[in-house]
């Protein structure tokens, strides 16, 4: 029963994210964006909580490109109160222009939900920050478990400046 009802919960957020779309007013989505240099692995440094991440420590996501473009996501991560590995998959795909960081993510297909980077280290590809079409979903990533102190200030800083409300961020252990 209590699964059959956490599935429900799931599907009525999707559903309720279908309805929503673009990015959030003032935010810019990063430009000159790489596909391929995106792929692989990233430690998430902070997030908004989010009912689906909720107790979660060491959580990571994974990107690989599949051979009919699309690109496989797993996130992962680890419930400490359960002592249990939580994983979902899902696939994603360029939003529109593949040089623009926006894509579009399914976790439940045909619900598809907007995934906009709007911090990159264009440079290297070490850091990134993640929105959705609103404020309430905002996710800080790296490659390493850590993230250097003046960079996660200045992510933090245009954060806080597009108006998120960084003082609810959440920052997972990492061991």
């Amino acid at each position: 029963m209590m699964k059959r009802r956490q599935t429900w919960l799931v599907v009525l957020s999707a559903v309720a994210m279908v309805g929503c779309s673009g990015v959030p007013s003032g935010v810019t989505v990063v430009e000159g964006f790489e596909l391929e240099r995106y792929l692989g692995k990233w430690y998430e440094i902070a997030r908004l909580d989010h009912s689906f991440e909720r107790g979660l420590s060491q959580v990571t996501a994974e990107y690989s490109l599949r051979d009919d473009g699309l690109i496989d996501v797993l996130n992962r991560g680890y419930h400490d109160a359960k002592e249990t590995w939580k994983s979902a998959s899902a696939v994603a795909r360029p939003a529109d222009d593949p040089t623009v960081g926006s894509l579009r993510v399914s976790f439940f297909r045909p619900f598809w939900a907007d995934y906009h980077i709007i911090a990159l280290d264009k440079d290297a590809y070490q850091y990134a920050m993640v929105t959705s079409s609103t404020r309430d979903y905002l996710w800080i990533l790296a490659r390493t478990p850590e993230l250097d102190e003046d960079i996660l200030s200045e992510l933090l800083a245009k954060a806080k400046a597009w108006e998120y409300p960084v003082e609810a961020l959440i920052y997972p252990h990492h061991p």
